[in-house]
């Protein structure tokens, strides 16, 4: 059988998450499948949020580490809208990877951001040892990384000066995928605190801002009923 052009394949919702390549760029493991996981995490338990983005990730991104990096955004989700702390809900995800295998690069790489989030104070050279970004386990982790710098997003000022001054703009002062970056941290902030703990000079700037928030009202409400 022949690999299905791309856009044509849809995933089995009983695909065994096995770490084998998947049909569709059996090498790709870009970060573009993590950036778009977060919302499998509003509707689901941990273990259906990760197996779902992990197969929706593979329309597009068929390398093993590609879809568990999805999956672990979509269960970290899951954990923060239950009230766990960000490391807590961290620490989860990597139980629930190890069950998996090929998780060995998506574990590490949580792995690290967890230890680095430890060693003092936030800096952008520590952002970038975590890598650049372009590649899935990288952008999780420095989504992760950043978001976990700062127990609350409240205690930042406003409009940061510095890149170490607000999470989220530690996620996006860097060479490397910043809008992948802060794309994951965004989600990760948006989770845990709401809209109210992100500076409301950013948000009355999204493009989209009313249709994003009803679709996020609609989601979160469809959680609740379930």
């Amino acid at each position: 059988m022949g690999v299905p052009p791309l856009g044509e394949y849809a995933p089995d919702p009983s695909l065994v998450l096995d770490g084998k390549p998947g049909e569709v760029n059996p090498d790709s493991k870009g970060c573009g499948a993590v950036m778009r996981s977060a919302p499998f995490g509003l509707v689901n338990t941990a273990d259906g949020a990760f197996a779902m983005a992990a197969r929706a990730a593979q329309i597009t991104h068929g390398h093993p580490t590609g879809y568990y990096a999805a999956g672990a955004l979509a269960a970290i989700v899951v954990h923060l809208v239950a009230g766990d702390s960000l490391e807590g809900a961290v620490l989860r995800t990597l139980r629930l990877l190890r069950r998996h295998p090929g998780h060995e690069e998506t574990s590490a790489a949580l792995t690290e951001a967890v230890d680095l989030a430890e060693q003092g104070a936030p800096t952008a050279e520590k952002v970038e040892s975590l890598g650049e970004g372009w590649i899935a386990e990288q952008a999780l982790a420095i989504g992760v990384y950043c978001a976990l710098v700062a127990p609350s997003v409240r205690d930042a000022p406003p409009v940061p000066e510095r890149p170490g001054g607000h999470p989220q703009l530690l996620s996006v002062n860097h060479s490397g995928d910043s809008d992948s970056t802060g794309s994951v941290c965004g989600n990760l902030l948006g989770v845990r605190y709401g809209d109210l703990g992100l500076p409301h000079a950013w948000l009355e700037r999204v493009e989209g801002r009313a249709q994003i928030a009803a679709l996020a009202d609609d989601l979160a409400a469809e959680g609740v009923r379930r």
